[in-house]
């Protein structure tokens, strides 16, 4: 029961995460042929979008082609940044993702050139392998020897202050297939032990340089020993041969990291703190003659990853030069941009194009376009946003929900779930009903139910600058 009650409270504590806007988006929902399922992943709608992201997608994991950009463009709310997220769902941790709003760079102590550059080298990664010799079987016993506690005044037993995990002794013994071997273990393994909370029936590998313990999983002898196990536990086999043998272990990380540990003098601890500072370009060309060894030998191989930039249409023209020329770097990620604007100017000149972006930068692009959504979709999001909300709404109240969502637009539909769900609370009922939408629909206002307010009581603001009223501010000001 004990052992029930663990598994509960670990289902628990899964469930406690952010629920953010795209925390639903769980990959691109494509099938194996890369067509584009209508609704699958999270994912709704936008089949040429999605598979043509699909095709993006096969590009960056055969990371054969460096310096390739793509431009999500579309109207606001179509889904750009979804499908942005969707790439990085389905590329999973070891390909490096890198997402900055273009407007972060004009609020850094970097410049922006600078700013540019470490997103850049944050979405390139590095793969390193080396050898190292480990130790892997299955845990037969595990024997923890305390030291005894010296006896006080009086008799009373009292602990000695210095004793800690390092004055433990114990001993582990491992099997495998062929063999099985007791080894005496001392204080910093009995610790390494202790966190991954190795028990008998595990099987681990233990790193006999660094002293690192890692889980494999249980045996699978062991699989008949509990009626019950929790759904992340994962069976393995008993591995065979040696004990002691060599394996090839591989590190994963991004040259930015590398940068930061070899360019300030606090290493790596600048990592966590952020203060990573302007790093030069001496440093920068020392890493990446040092990485072109590691290729060369065998070591190390690059993986290209993504950046991602929000709001491109904010980037000036600067910026846009500086773009041009990182694209034609050997070791150039996958650029991926979004913007929601039409023809309108670029910053930091008097020149117009189309979404803001020189002709020079977007002929280098390859533009994906996202359409409004259908009536059919919106009720089909809305479904999913429940579902990750928790929220239980009835039929005929997300028919009217789909039917604002229509009228008005997808972001202001799917904001009004919760607030329903909190109206739907304080009448202590259980279900959403349309009475909650319409409630939570009259106090909140959408753009165009404010945009009217506004031109109804324009006079009664400040500073306005309305046509119709400029004879009476200047009376006023008389």
């Amino acid at each position: 029961m004990a052992e029930l009650k663990r598994l509960s409270e670990s289902r628990d504590l899964t469930r406690i995460e952010r629920i953010g806007a795209h925390s639903h988006i769980r990959g691109l929902g494509l099938d194996a042929s890369l067509e584009a399922r209508d609704a699958s992943e999270g994912m709704v709608g936008q089949l040429p979008a999605r598979r043509a992201a699909g095709l993006i997608l096969q590009l960056i994991r055969q990371g054969k082609i460096a310096g390739r950009a793509v431009l999500l463009a579309g109207q606001p709310g179509t889904g750009k940044t979804a499908l942005a997220m969707g790439i990085a769902k389905s590329l999973g941790a070891e390909t490096p993702f890198a997402s900055v709003a273009a407007s972060e760079l004009f609020s850094l102590d970097l410049s922006k050139t600078e700013a540019l550059t470490q997103a850049f080298r944050r979405s390139i990664g590095v793969r390193i392998k080396e050898e190292a010799e480990i130790i892997e079987g299955e845990v037969v016993e595990i024997s923890i020897d305390r030291p005894v506690s010296s006896l006080g005044a009086g008799g009373s037993s009292a602990t000695p202050s210095g004793v800690t995990a390092a004055g433990k002794t114990g001993r582990l013994t491992l099997k495998t297939t062929d063999m099985e071997t007791v080894y005496e273990l001392g204080g910093k393994m009995i610790e390494a032990l202790g966190k991954e909370k190795v028990q008998s029936g595990d099987v681990v590998a233990l790193d006999k340089a660094s002293g690192k313990v890692t889980k494999l999983g249980r045996s699978i002898g062991r699989s008949r020993d509990y009626d019950a196990v929790g759904p992340h536990t994962k069976f393995v086999k008993c591995p065979d041969g040696e004990l002691q043998k060599r394996k090839e272990v591989v590190h994963c990380v991004t040259l930015h990291e590398i940068d930061v540990i070899n360019s300030r003098t606090q290493g790596f601890l600048a990592l966590f703190t952020g203060d990573t500072g302007e790093i030069r370009a001496e440093v920068r060309e020392q890493i990446d003659t040092k990485v072109a060894e590691w290729r060369e030998e065998g070591k190390a191989e690059i993986v290209p990853g993504v950046l991602f930039i929000d709001e491109v249409h904010m980037l000036d023209i600067e910026c846009f030069s500086f773009l041009n020329r990182a694209l034609e770097n050997d070791m150039a990620p996958i650029l991926v941009i979004a913007t929601n604007r039409g023809i309108t100017s670029i910053r930091g000149t008097n020149y117009r194009s189309p979404h803001g972006i020189p002709p020079d930068f977007l002929d280098r692009l390859l533009i994906i376009t996202t359409q409004p959504y259908t009536e059919d979709d919106i009720r089909k999001i809305l479904d999913i946003r429940c579902d990750e909300e928790d929220v239980d709404m009835s039929a005929d109240a997300k028919v009217l929900l789909t039917k604002i969502g229509v009228e008005t637009s997808l972001r202001y539909a799917i904001h009004l779930i919760t607030s329903a769900a909190l109206a739907c609370q304080k009448r202590k009922g259980k279900v959403v009903e349309m009475e909650d939408i319409s409630r939570v629909y009259q106090l909140f206002l959408d753009v165009k139910r404010s945009t009217q307010y506004l031109m109804e009581y324009q006079s009664q603001y400040m500073f306005n600058e309305v046509p119709g009223e400029a004879d009476g501010d200047d009376a006023m000001q008389s």
